[in-house]
């Protein structure tokens, strides 16, 4: 039986020990990644492969808030093919929309073919360490994600919460420790990250990812 988790427009399948996290498909029919197409009840819902979305792998691996909710508007950086950003699309619904950015320009082409088809999406080329130079793009959004594997993606991160995120509001970062630094432990780096976040935001909750995502860790962080 489907039901909806604690997180609103997130929905779970128990089969068996096996717990299977599951969107409500904007756009009955159409599978983004290859994932499983499920009905149940006149509905359509999307299986959200925790292996290939680092915010589905922090639901399963019991994140405490994620603060995201339908009719709302987000900023996701590093959208890449968009993978979670479709997942993100479901969530919000119609009266949502996502600004879905990316800097790599054959990327940024299947994005465009994504966002054809989903009402609630805008696709976006740009640099996210250089937010001044899309700022005149896009509006001040209620959530904020990141997902960019770059040495300085903690300054990216805060730059574009200055900018972009409305006071009170949330914003996920998803760390990949080994793009920071390979000769460090994982578990140092995230340390490292969570003081640095601490100057400039609240830290509301963190998981680490692993088995789903090896040596990463997502932050969920509120604007002071």
């Amino acid at each position: 039986m489907i039901k909806e988790t604690n997180f609103k427009g997130i929905f779970e399948l128990r089969k068996g020990k096996k717990k299977l996290l599951l969107t409500k498909n904007l756009v009955p029919g159409v599978s983004v990644y290859g994932e499983k197409l499920i009905k149940d009840n006149n509905i359509e819902y999307r299986e959200w492969n925790p292996n290939k979305s680092k915010l589905a792998a922090a639901i399963l691996k019991g994140i405490h808030q994620i603060n995201l909710k339908p009719d709302t508007v987000v900023l996701y950086l590093g959208a890449s093919t968009g993978t979670t950003a479709s997942h993100v699309s479901d969530i919000l619904g119609k009266g949502g929309f996502v600004f879905a950015l990316d800097s790599a320009p054959r990327v940024v082409r299947e994005l465009v073919f994504l966002c054809e088809q989903r009402p609630n999406m805008a696709p976006l080329l740009a640099d996210a360490n250089q937010p001044d130079t899309y700022k005149d793009k896009i509006t001040q959004v209620d959530w904020l994600y990141q997902d960019i594997a770059q040495k300085n993606q903690v300054d990216i991160f805060l730059k574009n919460i200055a900018l972009f995120l409305k006071q009170g509001h949330f914003a996920l970062l998803a760390v990949k420790a080994r793009s920071i630094d390979v000769t460090k432990e994982p578990s140092v780096i995230f340390d490292e990250v969570q003081k640095k976040l601490e100057k400039a935001v609240i830290i509301a909750d963190k998981v680490l990812l692993n088995p789903y995502q090896k040596d990463h860790c997502l932050f969920v962080c509120k604007k002071r």
